[in-house]
């Protein structure tokens, strides 16, 4: 007769409480997504959201991250970044790409955007150096100009190819969810109606960066005649482009084209955000639908600083913290239609960021490095990539070190 064994309920109890490898417990959740808006908890396993609910237990996680008091959102998307260094490329004029995991999960950033760096000719490069070898998501909106942006070759309409750009997009779908149209000097339409035609055999959304007005070019004609719903205007505070007129007021035309479905991103950078022009358009209801650093080496030191000062100066600019998050999650992952992104659904690759809002007095520089006050600062306190803790600002999910189960080193052996 086999004799039964009769374990301690503790014990048995045990054996299957720890069912989550990581719990971030206590947190203001904010999903836009699924309208979740409250303090509960999030519970991650095998690199997935598996449960978001009040009161998780924390015996049934491995580790318990104490996150109360912080913001728990999903990994942010930044649609407008340059992450290709191409140093001694032959033929390239100037290289201000950086490196996507030197800059991307210190500001809660899962999903970086390359926008239109390359083109037909260099994403290959691109996707063999730099998606495939890089623990941030990276994605790519590829230029309708071959070569890529900088290279001296992005007015050459012999290089704008629509069929071309299609087909490396069909070749790499999900990866290059769109197209971009930049710093084309010409006299006409030439570049932007060549994204389109892309963005149309595709159906990909189309971004532009217009550059300057011309007698032939105008913000008018681009919003409402030559983009299509869906396609997105970055650089919205730029006012190289009369985003605001003379007398303060918004362009009409922006309106016009937001109501036709056209997409709003500020896309940052060096050059395109400035007080002047994003304080009145605040005040006369223009906010934009995402929020983007455009990072590069020229920003990224300057007004920019990263995605999490963006969020900051849109947050004290007027719009809500839901909304500001919004901006930065499922709006973007909608418009370049990688809608498994930006959530914190159960099922979900466990991108997640945990951010802190200060109040005090904060001081925020634009492009022209003019400052500006507010009383909100957002800092990223916490980063999971696939449940992974890339970023951790306060050891929030690290274990002890005196229980830390050291590994000597290879070299230490």
């Amino acid at each position: 007769m086999i004799a039964k064994i009769v374990l301690p309920f503790a014990l048995v109890f045990g054996l299957h409480a720890q069912t989550y490898d990581l719990l971030l417990k206590g947190g203001h959740v904010i999903d836009p997504k699924n309208k979740v808006n409250g303090v509960m908890d999030v519970a991650v396993a095998a690199g997935k959201i598996a449960r978001v609910a009040a009161n998780i237990p924390p015996s049934q996680a491995k580790r318990v991250a104490d996150v109360s008091g912080l913001f728990v959102t999903p990994g942010l998307i930044d649609i407008h970044v340059h992450v290709f260094p191409r140093a001694g490329m032959p033929g390239l004029e100037r290289d201000s790409s950086v490196q996507p995991d030197a800059f991307s999960f210190r500001s809660g950033v899962t999903t970086m955007v390359d926008a239109g760096t390359t083109g037909v000719k260099t994403f290959p490069a691109f996707r063999d150096q730099v998606i495939n070898k890089s623990q941030t998501r990276v994605l790519a909106l590829l230029n309708i100009a071959a070569a890529g942006m900088g290279t001296g070759q992005e007015d050459d309409i012999a290089l704008l190819d629509a069929d071309a750009a299609a087909k490396m997009a069909a070749a790499h779908k999900g990866v290059i969810v769109g197209f971009k149209s930049a710093h084309y000097g010409g006299p006409g339409w030439e570049s932007v109606e060549k994204a389109v035609a892309a963005g149309k055999i595709t159906d990909l959304p189309v971004m532009i960066d217009f550059g300057y007005l011309n007698k032939v070019r105008n913000l008018s004609t681009l919003l409402l005649d030559k983009l299509r719903p869906g396609d997105i205007y970055t650089h919205c505070y730029s006012g190289h482009r009369e985003e605001v007129l003379a007398d303060g007021k918004v362009n009409p035309s922006i309106a016009a084209a937001r109501k036709r479905g056209i997409i709003f991103d500020v896309g940052h950078g060096a050059g395109s955000f400035y007080w002047y022009v994003a304080t009145p358009a605040f005040q006369q209801g223009f906010i934009p639908d995402s929020i983007s650093t455009d990072l590069h080496s020229g920003s990224m030191n300057a007004g920019m600083k990263d995605m999490a000062n963006v969020m900051a100066k849109i947050l004290n600019l007027g719009s809500p913290l839901d909304r500001v998050i919004a901006m930065s999650t499922w709006n973007p992952a909608k418009e370049i239609k990688r809608t498994d992104l930006g959530h914190l659904d159960v099922g979900a690759e466990a991108d997640v960021a945990v951010l802190r809002v200060d109040k005090g007095k904060f001081g925020f520089i634009d492009s022209a490095g003019a400052g500006n006050t507010g009383t909100q600062n957002i800092v990223c306190e916490l980063t999971l990539r696939k449940g992974k803790a890339v970023w951790d600002l306060n050891a929030r999910a690290a274990e002890n070190w005196k229980s830390f189960a050291y590994k000597k080193a290879a070299w230490a052996k």
